[in-house]
């Protein structure tokens, strides 16, 4: 059947052209990454414990990793190591459509491995480690062992389309797309400036929680999210924040859920965030000075 005999030559030509360039990430294997540039290694943040990490070649030379520039709130983070004679990925030319065929190469496991699939959807939104959301991902149906992620999304042509992240349930996998936006935050981690986003110094409660909980309680309800936990030196206990307290605003503008609080603090500037809260039934404004975490 030719269609398969080309697709059988493809999977071995993308494999034998990027063999040497995906790494396993940690002595344990919970991890692949993918070699970006001479003494540059690209993973999932998730698949880091600390600041170093082992990084395990395809012909078994290990090497120890230190990070270069990480974006947790993204999963990726950039290491300094020594790839040896790594051949570089190289960049597709367009982004992943739905009903592309694509290849996932992974070493999870110390174990090289190649599958295909289809591109299923794009444009979706996931959460990232911290809960942010990462938008545009790509869905698609290749499938992935444990320790894949972090590992490369690949064209028929063996060209880089995605970095894979996680499952997505019943068969499906997500990636980040490898489009203009992804280029130039891996450039910007590559270059050690590493991406933090301004934090409250609270845990949080979603809204259909927060609203269970006031009912229980006999309060009325309120959309807004419930303050569980507040961080004791950070900058919403120095405003005044407590647990039990209800955010309804940021800046005058209604949160009804927890990306609606991170694109206020992502969009509020240098200065303090306003943020209106109910405790019990008494409502209340305070400014926190939220910071980089």
């Amino acid at each position: 059947m030719p269609v398969l005999e080309e697709l059988s030559s493809a999977a071995r030509s993308v494999l034998a052209g990027l063999s040497d360039a995906v790494v396993t990430i940690g002595t344990d294997g919970r991890g692949s990454g993918l070699v970006i540039g001479t003494g540059k290694v690209l993973t999932n943040a998730h698949n880091l414990r600390d600041r170093t990490t082992l990084v395990t070649f395809a012909d078994g030379r290990t090497e120890q990793g230190s990070v270069t520039g990480a974006d947790e709130d993204g999963d990726l983070v950039v290491l300094d190591v020594d790839t040896g004679s790594a051949t570089p990925a190289a960049w597709a030319e367009k982004v992943p459509e739905e009903g592309d065929v694509v290849f996932a190469l992974s070493r999870g496991g110390h174990r090289s491995r190649i599958t295909f699939g289809m591109v299923s959807a794009v444009d979706l939104a996931f959460d990232g480690p911290r809960g942010r959301q990462v938008h545009g991902g790509v869905e698609h149906t290749a499938p992935l062992v444990r320790g894949s992620s972090g590992g490369p999304l690949l064209d028929t042509e063996g060209r880089l389309v995605g970095v894979n992240t996680h499952r997505a349930g019943a068969g499906f996998y997500l990636a980040r797309p490898a489009d203009e936006a992804l280029r130039a935050r891996i450039a910007e981690l590559a270059a050690a400036r590493s991406i933090a986003r301004r934090t409250l110094g609270v845990a949080l409660a979603p809204a259909h929680v927060a609203a269970r909980l006031r009912r229980a309680v006999g309060l009325p309800e309120r959309d807004g999210l419930l303050v569980r936990e507040v961080q004791p030196d950070g900058p919403a206990a120095a405003a005044g924040v407590e647990a039990g307290d209800l955010i309804v605003a940021v800046a005058g503008t209604p949160v009804r859920s927890i990306d609606d609080l991170h694109a206020a603090l992502d969009g509020g500037g240098d200065s303090g965030i306003a943020l209106g809260l109910i405790r019990g039934e008494a409502e209340r404004e305070v400014v926190v000075e939220a910071v980089e975490g």
